[in-house]
């Protein structure tokens, strides 16, 4: 049997994704230049709401795992699926981690080009990302038990934004 090792980078990534989903629902709708107490309360916000919904896919996997007959096989093939999910996911992030340090770490007007070119199209990418990762999750050996569950967590992911920019950034334009 595989450790938790699979399970628990998913779960770090699904929570870094929901930080910076809160942070691109407000990031670009304030004006203001020095905003760096509005986008770490934006962050903490979608981490919030990340941590609501990513129980789904967690509940998820419990179900298929406590109703398979073969409980060590099953979590062997969901890890497998597991590692082939979090393969074009980490990659993504990485891009994602570079245009936010460059966003945070360079001068105005180099920082506005790293949002420009980098989150921006990187925004747009996610669902290829996702579809990606659960491609990933079927051909990594995963089957459609991690398929589902990787549709589930998918699922989850793409709705914290939404979520966070209609209760709190609804307003700000």
């Amino acid at each position: 049997m595989m450790s938790a090792a699979v399970p628990v980078a998913l779960l770090f990534l699904g929570l870094l994704d929901a930080t910076f989903s809160g942070f691109r629902a407000y990031a670009g709708r304030d004006a203001r230049i020095r905003k760096h107490r509005a986008t770490a309360r934006a962050a903490l916000r979608g981490l919030g709401v990340g941590a609501v919904l990513l129980p789904a896919p967690v509940l998820t996997a419990s179900i298929v795992l406590w109703s398979a007959p073969d409980r060590a096989r099953t979590y062997d093939t969901l890890s497998a699926g597991g590692l082939g999910y979090l393969l074009p996911l980490t990659a993504y992030a990485t891009a994602v981690l570079l245009s936010l340090a460059a966003y945070f770490l360079l001068p105005f007007r180099a920082s506005t080009l790293a949002m420009v070119i980098g989150l921006g199209p990187l925004t747009l990418l996610r669902p290829l990302a996702l579809a990606a990762a659960c491609a990933g999750a079927v051909l990594g050996g995963g089957g459609w038990p991690a398929l589902l569950i990787g549709t589930v967590a998918g699922a989850a992911v793409l709705c914290v934004e939404p979520v966070v920019h209609r209760r709190w950034y609804q307003h700000v334009v």
